[in-house]
């Protein structure tokens, strides 16, 4: 449930990015969201986040972590900009549960089940007929900013994204897995991969600060879908791998297509409603937990 919300909270990042103005550069929203966002769960988190970031064991946890989170913002929201944000945000999330997959088995060795085969199958389907189909979530603005992008680089720079993606939730998971708090693993990671974004920031996001609309918009994003979202993320990992977690957190491009048709006024044919239940199914299969099976007692035949 942690990670459902958490998507909700994420799927409206593309919808909210596109009431910007064209003079904010992907770049500059990337850094503002995940820079303020990181720094706010470190300073919520840094009684807990403290101990980690001392911790040898966890040094490269964190800065393998780190890495993803300062590369994912930039990576993803300049994919939106030149591909849009139908094909950049499907993308993403479509790539990052085959990439924490194969980042476990080349690490842990850890083997993929038929449920999760099954699960991801549909979801990256899913994924794939809202992008084919285009313009999922898409803003007032894409139009002009695909006309300036390229839509191969666009792809290029989601694929990124989601590698970073899938690196940081396994990042997380690692550090989790020796026992510390969620609180804690969050904003240590984040908090280490905010320091490099904020520095961007600064060069970049003069733009942010010309208008009151601009800067609220990037306060919602970085309260909203960086700092609260990424604080229910780091609790439903606890209980979850980072490949299932990658694959339940495809709920996000659902929820941008529901805010495409409720809040732009979009419509969607057939194959992106297809993708929609594709998606729902994929979440559904990995939410539900296989009962155990009772323990057979075997019959003893009487004597006599």
């Amino acid at each position: 449930m942690y990670l459902v919300l958490a998507s909700l909270l994420w799927g409206t990042t593309g919808t909210a990015a596109s009431f910007l103005p064209a003079s904010v550069s992907p770049l500059a929203t990337g850094a503002a969201t995940m820079g303020v966002g990181g720094a706010l769960l470190l300073a919520v988190g840094w009684r807990q986040a403290l101990p980690i970031l001392r911790s040898r064991a966890a040094l490269p946890w964190i800065v393998f972590g780190a890495v993803g989170v300062v590369i994912y913002p930039l990576a993803f929201y300049s994919a939106m900009s030149s591909a849009g944000v139908a094909v950049g945000n499907v993308v993403s999330l479509g790539s990052a549960p085959v990439f924490a997959a194969l980042l476990e088995f080349a690490i842990e060795r850890t083997r993929l089940t038929v449920r999760w085969s099954i699960a991801t199958a549909l979801a990256v389907a899913g994924v794939a007929a809202l992008g084919i189909t285009g313009d999922v979530a898409h803003s007032r603005s894409d139009a002009a900013a695909s006309d300036s992008g390229s839509p191969m680089l666009g792809v290029g720079l989601a694929l990124v994204a989601g590698l970073s993606y899938a690196g940081y939730t396994y990042a997380a998971r690692r550090l989790l897995q020796q026992g510390h708090p969620s609180g804690g693993v969050v904003g240590a990671v984040f908090g280490a991969g905010a320091v490099p974004l904020l520095v961007v920031l600064l060069v970049v996001g003069a733009p942010i600060l010309q208008t009151g609309s601009s800067i609220g918009i990037t306060l919602y994003l970085a309260i909203g879908p960086m700092f609260a979202a990424y604080l229910l993320f780091g609790r439903g990992l606890r209980h979850v791998s980072s490949s299932t977690a990658t694959t339940i957190t495809l709920l996000e491009p659902v929820v941008a297509t529901v805010l495409a048709v409720v809040v732009v006024g979009e419509r969607l044919d057939a194959p992106a409603w297809f993708g929609v239940a594709a998606i729902l199914l994929g979440i559904l299969i990995m939410m539900v937990r296989p009962r155990p099976r009772a323990a057979r007692v075997p019959r003893l035949s009487g004597g006599g």
